[in-house]
């Protein structure tokens, strides 16, 4: 793997003494005859066999040198924009997070290449290129800091971006455009059953791997629901009931351990939100960055669509996560209900994975209930995000204002001040 250092000493060593102005000088002789290629390149102190490439038609005039670019500039630039938007709004990327962004986009355009080609070379380069756009820094100087306690700072920042944010674009009033996404996860295991005591099986039972099933909801601050999204945990389950017996409209996906990812966010988003969301615009979309991984497209179709992402700082959710200030304990103490089984725990349902969705369902019914609506309400108002009320927060939640060591690497951060909103992207989208 090299080192900057050794790409540095490359760089020096390669350094070209000429100009592209003096190249085109040149050609414009030779091409008009007054000039052979040794006597041009002589005069405008440019390479003759540089000059005799451009005169053959082997090099395009004005070609970069070295090796062909991996993404374009104008797919830099929206890098760039991306990683400083997602800073500024409480989630700064990491070196691994921004190189993954980056293969994204070079898969985008090489659909045919398996692999990516970006690598430790790409990230060196491309740091220099913007070394005076973005910094890097440990996670423990960003302001969001990775700590294990709510952090005052972080909270104030967030409040005083939602502020701004609802000044600008006129929200304060405006509950119904204004949504909280979360997730929330039940673990299921089988059912018990009575079986006779008998010490001449000769064996022990071993217990199967539970299932885990994740609830991505929705809804706005005046009690309006996005249908839930479900995800199961490594595949779903067999046939088409699952469907048909959940909630009405809902979405379905499986991953490996059966939370949210990137992918699954990107799928909710783009297939779900923009269809099920309201048509008034603008829309602000508050969750929680650390969890629901975005990526460029999603930033890019929030973009077009008018709809303002809105990270929370870590370790908050309990204080600033609407649906977790009650909606979700009230689904989860139904849903134990009408399972009916008194062993049943919070952590540990008896339900099986095909039955999940048919229990869900009335379980989600709550959510249309006044008293489901009313909660809903109420969790907005109890972490002061409609009506906006940054005071609400109780100063017990915080903790005293010193600096922690570092628990993860280095993040990115922009090297200028000031706030950004999801209009403060370039309009240049990568290239397909």
């Amino acid at each position: 793997m090299p080192s900057r250092n050794h790409l540095d000493k490359i760089g020096r060593k390669k350094k070209k003494k000429w100009t592209e102005e003096a190249m085109e000088q040149a050609l414009i002789e030779v091409k008009s005859g007054r000039c052979t290629v040794r006597q041009a390149a002589k005069e405008f102190g440019v390479p003759k066999s540089s000059l005799g490439d451009r005169v053959s038609g082997r090099v395009i005039p004005g070609s970069r040198s070295g090796p062909a670019q991996l993404i374009t500039s104008a797919d830099e630039e929206l890098l760039v924009e991306f990683s400083l938007y997602m800073s500024k709004h409480g989630f700064p990327l990491t070196k691994q997070q921004l190189v993954s962004f980056a293969s994204s986009i070079y898969k985008r355009q090489h659909r045919r290449v398996a692999f990516s080609k970006l690598g430790q070379t790409w990230w060196l380069n491309f740091r220099k290129r913007q070394e005076k756009n973005i910094t890097i820094q440990p996670a423990d100087n960003v302001v969001r800091g990775r700590t294990v306690c709510v952090r005052k700072e972080a909270v104030d920042q967030f409040f005083h971006l939602l502020n701004t944010v609802m000044d600008a674009h006129g929200l304060r009033d405006k509950p119904y455009q204004i949504f909280n996404c979360n997730e929330t996860g039940f673990q299921l295991g089988r059912k018990r059953v009575l079986l006779p005591k008998s010490p001449s099986l000769g064996y022990k039972p071993v217990p199967s791997s539970r299932d885990h099933i994740s609830i991505l909801a929705c809804f706005s601050a005046a009690g309006e629901d996005i249908p839930p999204f479900i995800i199961y945990s490594k595949a779903y389950p067999g046939g088409v009931c699952y469907k048909t017996q959940g909630p009405q409209n809902a979405l379905y996906g499986w991953s490996e351990s059966g939370c949210i990812n990137s992918d699954l966010f990107k799928k909710w988003f783009l297939k779900h939100f923009l269809v099920h969301v309201r048509k008034e615009r603008p829309l602000l979309l508050i969750f929680d960055g650390h969890k629901l991984s975005v990526n460029l497209e999603v930033v890019e179709a929030a973009r077009k669509e008018e709809i303002i992402l809105l990270c929370l700082p870590p370790h908050c959710s309990h204080i600033l996560q609407p649906l977790d200030a009650g909606l979700f304990l009230l689904l989860k103490q139904r849903f134990t209900v009408l399972v009916g089984d008194g062993c049943a725990t919070d952590a540990h349902f008896a339900v099986s994975k095909k039955e999940f969705s048919g229990v869900f369902r009335g379980t989600y019914q709550v959510a249309k209930e006044e008293e489901g609506i009313r909660i809903v309400k109420e969790g907005f108002r109890k972490c002061g995000i409609y009506p906006l009320n940054h005071f609400i927060i109780n100063e017990s939640h915080f903790m005293p204002s010193h600096r922690m060591g570092p628990v993860a690497g280095p993040s990115l951060s922009t090297s200028a001040p000031g706030l950004h909103t999801i209009g403060d992207l370039t309009a240049a989208g990568p290239s397909s």
